[in-house]
């Protein structure tokens, strides 16, 4: 299917297409007023009576206290991590938020854990989201990529529970962006990464298979530099309590289905939640992990024009992991934010704009819907990369989108 210039729509010079703008600016209206609405009317952060909401959260902020107190090893364990949480929260909840990442990123639960929760929360909603803004303003390329990110459903996910989608989203946002001029700042953003190693599985391939080694070592050096610091700072044993707990995090929410399973957004997932078996599950993950990593390296080998790699590996980085919750999904923004650049650049494809409404009411609906319709929204992006990237790998008429994006 050769992209004929009748299938573009092309917007005038500089022009927004109307419809875009007008969701856009819909959700960045609500996305905005929604929080500090929440907040006043006591259904964020603290109930109307002044006890803490059980989220998210917590875990961060109880893991840091326990470092300042000298124990960094035992914010790995459960029942001793709940109850932290619980006395900072002042009433009981269900289950665990348990802590889960490396070591390094105690750093940063350490540094909140020296201000009140409630400063905390809003302090790391709005210092991580700072860095998000600026990654998709700086890929479309315009004040546009500022609405995109606040309209953004994921922001919703992320702020009410004090997640980290919008610093991931961030970090693979700017090493993709940095990655051709700027490949030691890439690097370095890569390396940061590994607070969240399940992304960057695909990240190393891509490197070694275009040969892009000063990002490669830049992130290696990083993540060891990282490591190293870590341990300096927290000990031996708290590398021990990682390793130790991983097995019984992973048994619980890969195995037994804790999370439960419609709110985790793989193949995985959608199959145990309709009542695959495991062995099926896994067996679909890896087949869905091996086609992404072998379209990804095709791509990024290909004369496929640099805005369309990138979005691949983002969208990719989704799909390839099992441990994929909502708010995790604001690394979607980025994908989506290099089609936007495109369709600016060189018109927009007839269905790309309503296949992204369609994407974003999907993870709006989550909510309501109660199911995995995430993995319908990466597939639907990863579906429009694949469209635009198909006239070059493809060898087919391409004077159409000659014009779209670097």
């Amino acid at each position: 299917m050769a992209a004929h210039p009748s299938t573009l729509m092309r917007p005038a010079e500089n022009a927004i297409p109307k419809s875009l703008f007008n969701v856009c600016f819909v959700l960045f209206v609500f996305n905005a007023s929604l929080f500090p609405a929440a907040y006043f009317l006591h259904s964020w952060i603290y109930d109307l009576n002044g006890l803490g909401i059980p989220t998210d959260f917590v875990n961060v902020w109880a893991a840091g206290r326990m470092v300042l107190d000298g124990h960094p090893a035992l914010a790995y364990d459960w029942d001793l991590q709940k109850q932290v949480g619980l006395d900072v929260l002042k009433q009981d909840f269900i289950g665990y938020f348990a802590w889960h990442y490396p070591p390094p990123f105690l750093f940063v639960a350490s540094f909140l854990a020296q201000f009140s929760y409630a400063t905390a929360f809003i302090a790391w909603v709005a210092a991580s989201f700072v860095p998000c803004l600026v990654a998709i303003r700086a890929i479309v390329g315009r004040g546009f990529g500022l609405m995109l990110a606040v309209a953004f459903p994921m922001v919703l996910s992320n702020a009410l529970v004090g997640q980290n989608g919008f610093l991931t989203a961030a970090l693979i946002g700017g090493t993709l962006y940095l990655l051709p001029t700027r490949p030691v700042l890439s690097g370095i953003c890569l390396g940061l990464l590994t607070y969240k190693p399940q992304y960057g599985f695909l990240f190393p391939l891509v490197l070694i298979a275009t040969s892009e080694w000063t990002v490669f070592v830049t992130a290696a050096i990083v993540g060891a530099a990282l490591a190293f610091a870590s341990w300096l700072a927290f000990g031996t044993e708290s590398w021990q309590a990682f390793f130790h707990w991983m097995p019984a995090f992973s048994q619980a929410f890969l195995v037994e289905g804790k999370a439960p399973w419609w709110k985790l957004q793989s193949v995985l997932s959608l199959v145990r939640y309709l009542g695959g078996s495991e062995h099926l599950a896994w067996t679909l993950q890896w087949i869905m992990t091996a086609s992404v990593a072998v379209t990804l390296i095709t791509i990024w080998r290909s004369k496929v024009r640099y805005s369309l790699k990138a979005a691949s590996l983002a969208v990719g980085t989704l799909l390839v992991t099992p441990y994929l919750f909502l708010y995790d999904m604001m690394v979607l923004a980025i994908p989506v934010a290099y089609l936007v650049r495109l369709g600016f650049a060189g018109g927009f494809l007839r269905f790309e704009l309503p296949a992204l409404a369609v994407a974003l009411a999907l993870c709006l609906s989550f909510t309501v819907l109660g199911v995995p319709v995430g993995l319908a929204a990466n597939l639907i992006v990863a579906g429009l990369v694949l469209r635009r990237a198909g006239c070059w790998w493809r060898r087919e008429p391409v004077r159409a989108l000659a014009a779209a994006g670097a």
